[in-house]
């Protein structure tokens, strides 16, 4: 009987844990994204008016992405610790809302990453240049920081 409790409880805490990070959905390397880079660039690309509209359009749409993801997370982590308050968690449930919650996050990460992709098509060649040679150095930055975070691992 102890046995069993104990796995149980095991059980929850662990699908408590499993469930705040289905709501996130596939892990992203955010220091990498081409389509962030651009986010930094508007100076710097010189836009056109036509070029800012559609620049403000795809920092909104991302915003709301994201804004929309920190409210699906915040649904979810709730609906966990209602149900681990439980004496028997309702763990199908909760594991439904996070399928729910990943294809609304989803949609909207495909919506802002359409706007930004639009925005792109409209940048003339030297302008795409600039978000190239963004793109290298944030690359070359995050390659850079993972080999100093796997130094010090090593050095430990």
């Amino acid at each position: 009987m102890k046995r069993t409790l104990i796995a149980t409880l095991a059980a929850v805490a662990l699908c408590g844990v499993a469930a705040t990070s289905w709501a996130a959905g596939p892990h992203r390397s955010h220091g990498t994204d081409p389509l962030a880079v651009i986010a930094t660039l508007q100076a710097q690309l010189k836009l056109n008016t036509s070029q800012q509209l559609q620049f403000n359009n795809a920092l909104a749409q991302s915003k709301a992405a994201h804004d929309a993801m920190r409210s699906g997370f915040g649904q979810l982590r709730a609906a966990t610790q209602a149900e681990l308050a439980k004496s028997a968690p309702d763990l199908a449930s909760l594991a439904a809302l996070s399928d729910q919650v990943q294809q609304q996050n989803s949609g909207a990460r495909k919506q802002a990453r359409a706007a930004w992709l639009a925005l792109y098509d409209t940048l003339s060649p030297e302008q795409k240049l600039v978000v190239r040679d963004a793109i290298n150095a944030r690359i070359a930055q995050a390659e850079e920081f993972r080999a100093q975070m796997r130094a010090a691992r090593g050095a430990q």
